[in-house]
């Protein structure tokens, strides 16, 4: 099971023991499948909506460079000698994986947003009126109150945090397992998120529910609205790595997120509380940073649920894989 890296060779026998943290490893060749698959895909996409990335751009070659170093450290500690070498092993992995699929699913929006047509920002006002939910006055809320909107952007950003986080944790106590499932998670969400947004394309309240000058522009802004017509009248014709944003409005991609973190740091003591506090405020930021619906929200913690069953189906054909839900560190 060990053997199994993320890289599609078998690397020598492990310094380390089995132990309990590598129960129900995901075999780190299906991670380097599922990520070349989506990149060919991303490449169709993109050729197919007339879209570019510029490889010779600042942020473009930050990305390149971080890749590097994190398949270099991967590759010349994959034996790791001492526990400094199993850790940085495990950060360069974990952190170059997710970093990859957060990067491809934020841009495959764009070449699957010019191929949208129409909205259903009806469909999920009704929604939310029939769940009572107000958008415009939690919007009102926020705006009147300069506290709110600093709390509510600091929340809204932590959906970077916490991944760092949990995946440190987990590279520091031998956790790879639990780190690998919470990546092919998010991998399994993004994929599920970004075809419910071909079909439910949307731009969000506050650009249908507000009306003239705004007194509070909030972290995600008007951008759905302002993008997705030039995508699809094909006026767009390079993804601009530097001011990348994802255009998936339903389901909600922050609120899958936060039900995927809480999830994946729950067995874990010491990030169990940390995490579940950051991530509820994220989610009670959501509405109005993140222009959702609460319709959208609900379509993007079922859209976490139905990752997790999926993953944890898989998890538990592999040999030998026990539950690893003791919580005892």
């Amino acid at each position: 099971m060990f053997n199994s890296t993320v890289f599609p060779f078998a690397p020598p026998a492990p310094v380390y023991p089995v132990g309990r943290s590598y129960v129900g490893l995901i075999p780190g060749k299906w991670l380097v499948i599922a990520l070349a698959v989506s990149a060919v895909c991303l490449a169709a996409l993109m050729y197919d909506a007339g879209l570019t990335i510029d490889p010779t751009a600042p942020r473009t070659l930050v990305y390149l460079t971080v890749f590097t170093v994190a398949l270099g450290l991967r590759c010349a500690f994959r034996t790791p000698n001492n526990p400094a070498q199993r850790v940085t092993r495990d950060i360069a992995e974990t952190f170059g994986l997710f970093t990859a699929v957060s990067l491809m699913g934020a841009v495959s929006t764009y070449p699957i947003g010019a191929e949208t047509n129409g909205t259903i920002d009806a469909v999920l006002q009704q929604i939310d009126a029939t769940l009572h939910f107000d958008w415009l006055a939690w919007y009102n809320l926020v705006a009147e109150h300069r506290s709110l909107q600093i709390l509510g952007i600091a929340a809204y950003q932590s959906i970077y945090i916490s991944p760092a986080v949990i995946l440190g944790y987990c590279a520091w106590a031998d956790k790879r397992a639990a780190a690998r499932g919470l990546i092919a998670s998010f991998w399994v969400a993004a994929v599920i998120a970004l075809a419910l947004f071909r079909c439910w394309p949307a731009y969000g309240p506050f650009a249908t529910l507000w009306h003239g000058p705004a007194p509070y522009m909030t972290e995600s802004g008007l951008y759905e609205s302002q993008l997705l017509p030039l995508l699809r009248a094909r006026l767009v014709h390079e993804v601009d790595l530097s001011s990348l944003r994802g255009l998936v409005e339903a389901p909600s991609f922050h609120t899958a997120s936060a039900v995927l973190y809480i999830v994946a740091a729950w067995p874990f003591a010491r990030i169990r509380t940390p995490i579940l506090i950051v991530n509820i405020a994220m989610l009670l930021a959501t509405p109005v940073e993140g222009t959702h619906y609460l319709a959208d929200m609900l379509a993007g913690a079922s859209v976490a649920i139905i990752a997790l069953l999926i993953v944890a189906a898989i998890r538990r054909r592999l040999p030998g894989t026990v539950p690893e839900w003791t919580g005892s560190r």
